[in-house]
């Protein structure tokens, strides 16, 4: 195979910080590499130096022999390389079509924009890709659910003379049907000869999909291995320099206590008539395809989205929840599937951050009193065991992982008695995800009804003591533990029968 990619000694520093030292990596067209390492390992520092946002310090990178280590980030994408962001960068108020090709509309005539053609290529790229009817292609950027964000963002970077392709974290907000589609969608890519870089912390999914994976610990390559050669034990061990005995956790529950909340018959503009309930210390997971309605039925219930019809019950007491501030009153908690967005005020810092539940429990005559504050969120800080310099650091600034910390620590100065987590490890490393499977068991055990939508089918598997599968705002009966398997959960998403 020709080498479509070299990367030789590249160093990158940044004050105070050695970013990357010394790494050296080459990928050839036609082959798929996996770069895993956790929060702060270097990753994407690397791929910003491929894409041309960085500069590297040391070293050379060369694209088909031409260098591309100082290159701007056109100069970059006229080369061949095409980065897959993991957060998509979409234009809310313009039709998912200019959104495809933004800063890449073809001309025709007198120099107008080539609609007709830019809509044959997209036509084209869907269809050739596995997701004809995925898009439509005239509904506006701010319409799209994430995993049609995710799509789009792919589509542009599969254009004519692309060479190299870095995918980062792309199936963080996918289910694993679209996830699959993906998968044949990049192995089409290896087909055509493409260079592929896949970047994630789903170690299942690079033994899956990757030829070879290779490993960065704080800046340093610790492994380049071939997939048949290695195991996730190893790549863990070399990520994180111990062993962890295991990636997830196989949670074993105690046995519930009573009813904490009762959904009883809830519609709304994107469900019929859903009832389901959770006990005390029980953890019920929510399963289903892209648009079968779980991220919204989070919302309904906490007040963010309106409800045509049925009632709340919050230890068996009918509550009226019209708004988050009537669901934190009703004694709810709900972190958001997109932490950074809806989440977390990410200029802000960890203390505002972590009390923001309480904000009126720690303000007198509308002055929040800082000490209260400091008391309230410094044991939290300590109990998660959130990495942070100091409580008033940014929360942009901590990784992934930390940033849900902060999440989960906000819920925890409120005192709910209902958790909802939408995709709790999303986009998080394989250390921190442990850390935070052992948070949510402790805080099942602890007593808190937890309703646990997530799209990772080992992390649903493996945590929930239930789990509803979700289809066109419908859902199933629950499953218990014991009688769940993937194989079950696929069929009742798509509909059809095992």
């Amino acid at each position: 195979m020709t080498i479509a990619l070299d990367i030789r000694s590249v160093g990158k520093s940044f004050p105070g910080v050695r970013a990357l030292r010394d790494v050296s990596v080459t990928i050839a067209g036609g082959e798929i590499v996996a770069i895993v390492g956790e929060n702060g390992a270097g990753k994407s520092t690397l791929l910003k130096i491929l894409s041309g946002d960085y500069r590297l310090d040391e070293g050379s990178v060369a694209l088909d022999g031409a260098a591309l280590g100082r290159a701007t980030p056109l100069e970059c994408r006229d080369a061949g390389f095409r980065l897959v962001r993991q957060e998509p960068e979409i234009v809310p108020f313009v039709s998912v079509l200019e959104n495809i090709f933004v800063g890449e509309m073809p001309r025709g005539r007198l120099g107008r924009v080539d609609f007709a053609r830019m809509r044959r290529e997209a036509e084209d790229m869907l269809a050739r890709y596995g997701f004809a009817g995925f898009l439509d292609l005239d509904q506006e950027g701010r319409t799209l659910s994430p995993a049609q964000m995710q799509l789009v963002e792919i589509l542009r970077a599969l254009k004519p003379g692309v060479r190299v392709v870095a995918f980062d974290e792309p199936t963080s907000s996918l289910t694993q049907t679209e996830t699959e589609r993906l998968f044949a969608l990049i192995r089409q890519l290896k087909a055509d000869g493409l260079a592929v870089i896949y970047v994630s912390h789903r170690l299942h999914e690079i033994m899956e999909i990757s030829g070879r994976v290779f490993v960065l610990k704080d800046g340093v390559p610790t492994g380049d291995l071939a997939i048949g050669e290695t195991s996730e034990d190893e790549i863990v061990r070399l990520m994180v320099g111990r062993d962890l005995e295991a990636h997830g956790l196989n949670r074993v529950a105690a046995t519930p206590g009573a009813v904490v909340l009762e959904v009883r018959n809830i519609s709304s503009r994107w469900h019929r008539d859903v009832s389901f309930s959770i006990r005390a210390g029980e953890i019920v997971g929510f399963a289903g395809l892209v648009g079968a309605g779980r991220t919204e039925l989070a919302k309904v219930i906490f007040g963010e989205y309106p409800r045509t019809g049925g009632e709340i019950l919050i230890d068996g007491k009918p509550v009226t929840v019209r708004s988050p501030s009537d669901g934190i009153r009703a004694g709810m908690g709900l972190a958001p599937e997109d932490r950074k967005t809806e989440g977390l005020i990410l200029v802000r810092s960890v203390m505002e951050n972590a009390s923001m539940a309480v904000f009126r429990r720690l303000s007198r005559w509308g002055i929040l009193r800082q000490a209260e504050m400091f008391d309230t969120v410094e044991p939290l800080v300590r109990k998660l065991a959130i990495k942070t310099p100091s409580l008033d650091t940014e929360v942009g600034k901590l990784s992934g992982g930390n940033q849900q910390k902060v999440v989960l620590a906000r819920w925890l100065a409120a005192s709910p008695r209902v958790l909802i987590l939408d995709e709790p490890t999303r986009a998080v490393d394989v250390g921190a995800k442990t850390e935070i499977y052992r948070l949510i068991d402790d805080l099942a055990k602890s007593g808190l009804a937890i309703m646990m939508i997530s799209s990772e089918m080992p992390e649903l598997l493996s945590m929930s003591d239930r789990i509803i599968v979700m289809k066109d705002g419908m859902i199933s009966e629950p499953i218990e533990k014991a009688a769940a398997t993937e194989e079950r959960i696929v069929n009742l998403a798509l509909g059809t029968t095992a």
